[in-house]
């Protein structure tokens, strides 16, 4: 079942179109591959970024009944991969400002590759999704979110408890790398883990004899 890729904002595709034929933004991008790279570069597989910052929401018992607490998210920038032919050799994000979409960076890393590996093993599912990134800052988690709704408006939506979260590699300790699961099952176990540890109890102290 093909992915139904959002369309990405025109001002944030030229910015990286910009970024890409700045030979000073590429040489400074901290990005060997990216530097090396032969031939004409081209941004490719534009994904929204989301991030999920609001732990208490997380654990809420309705999202194991599929009620209304899924939680919602903010979308923080859309990401490119930048490819040199036929290889990918970095990515690329964008970020909302003031004055509308702008270039943020160039990268490289293991995320890079986890994206497009998930987003090959997604293709192949039988129900149609729209694909997200979602990022979760406090547990240095990176998934690819795979929307139910694919006609909503990528720039807003809450995660739905049919979605699929894809923890992306390297995930954190406890979480399989790769491997789907619905939202309302993995979305109370990051509420868990985000949680603060409750405060032990002080000890009691003994009557001076």
């Amino acid at each position: 079942m093909p992915l139904h890729v959002p369309p990405v904002p025109a001002p944030a595709l030229r910015s990286v179109l910009t970024a890409l034929g700045s030979p000073t933004a590429v040489r400074e991008a901290p990005t060997p591959a990216l530097r090396s790279a032969q031939g004409p570069l081209s941004p490719e597989l534009p994904l929204p970024l989301h991030v999920l910052d609001a732990p208490e929401v997380l654990a809420a018992p309705a999202l194991l009944d599929g009620a209304e607490a899924a939680p919602h998210t903010r979308l923080t920038g859309w990401r490119f991969t930048i490819s040199a032919g036929e290889r990918m050799v970095a990515a690329a994000d964008t970020m909302l400002t003031a004055d509308g979409w702008a270039f943020s960076r160039f990268f490289e890393g293991p995320y890079v590759t986890a994206t497009e590996r998930a987003l090959r093993q997604a293709e192949v599912l039988h129900t149609a999704y729209q694909p997200r990134l979602l990022s979760v800052p406090g547990l240095y988690m990176l998934t690819l979110w795979l929307h139910q709704d694919t006609d909503a408006d990528p720039a807003t939506g809450a995660v739905a408890p049919g979605d699929l979260l894809v923890p992306l590699a390297p995930a954190p300790p406890g979480f399989a790398a790769h491997r789907p699961h619905r939202a309302a099952e993995l979305l109370p176990v990051i509420g868990l883990r985000l949680a603060p540890a409750p405060l032990a109890p002080a000890p009691l102290l003994r009557t001076p004899v």
